[in-house]
């Protein structure tokens, strides 16, 4: 896919209508609502995401952040919280992409691809065919207790340029993102949107300081 200058930019781990007005006021093109996972921070839920979904003004995206692995619980999932898109964190091990599609007409699907090595390069074009977007994270799957976003780690974006670079879909970057490196990230990899958590947040809470910082940032990338 073709290089993005100025990427847009989700704010993930909402927890509140406060949170989301201060992210949206600042530029958000999207949020992310995360519901149960095995470790990471932001959970919320399913009550509170579908409250916060239904609040949230067109055309800002609502992403439902979910750990399952198997199509029809991400179906009934997506059904009790009513987001705009499923942003799968883990692998999909039972249904297929198609059945999710069928069973979700008009709602984006996302995959997160967490960047190890060189077999995420692979996993990442075998999977954009299937999906709306492959987002970029420093997760780790394969651990005890899964790694599955909120890391506040960066991977290896000489990885991530590369995968930008052979799938014809969006590409999110998330991963250790904050307003001092998001030129570079812009820079180095050119996704078409950015993807943060941690690097905008004091105490866990949502920082309009380090929000501003990261918008005002991105704009001076546009020069």
């Amino acid at each position: 896919m073709e290089a993005t200058k100025r990427p847009r930019v989700k704010i993930c781990c909402i927890s509140s209508h406060e949170e989301a007005n201060l992210a949206i006021a600042h530029g958000a093109a999207a949020l992310g609502l995360v519901s149960a996972m095995p470790s990471g921070p932001g959970v919320i839920s399913e009550e509170q995401i579908a409250d916060l979904a239904a609040r949230v003004p067109p055309p800002v995206a609502t992403f439902l952040l979910t750990s399952l692995q198997d199509t029809a619980g991400i179906i009934e999932q997506q059904r009790r919280c009513r987001t705009s898109t499923v942003q799968m964190v883990d692998r999909l091990t039972r249904g297929s992409y198609r059945d999710l599609r069928s069973a979700l007409p008009g709602i984006s699907i996302v995959q997160v691809v967490h960047v190890v090595g060189e077999e995420s390069v692979e996993e990442a074009v075998r999977l954009a065919p299937h999906v709306d977007a492959i987002l970029l994270d420093s997760g780790n799957p394969a651990l005890a207790t899964k790694e599955l976003g909120g890391t506040g780690r960066r991977h290896d974006w000489t990885l991530s340029r590369r995968i930008r670079e052979l799938i014809a879909i969006p590409l999110f970057l998330a991963g250790g993102l904050k307003a001092e490196n998001v030129r570079q990230a812009v820079d180095e990899v050119a996704p078409f949107a950015l993807d943060i958590c941690t690097g905008v947040r004091s105490d866990g809470r949502l920082d309009a300081q380090k929000l501003h910082a990261l918008f005002e940032n991105l704009k001076s990338a546009d020069d």
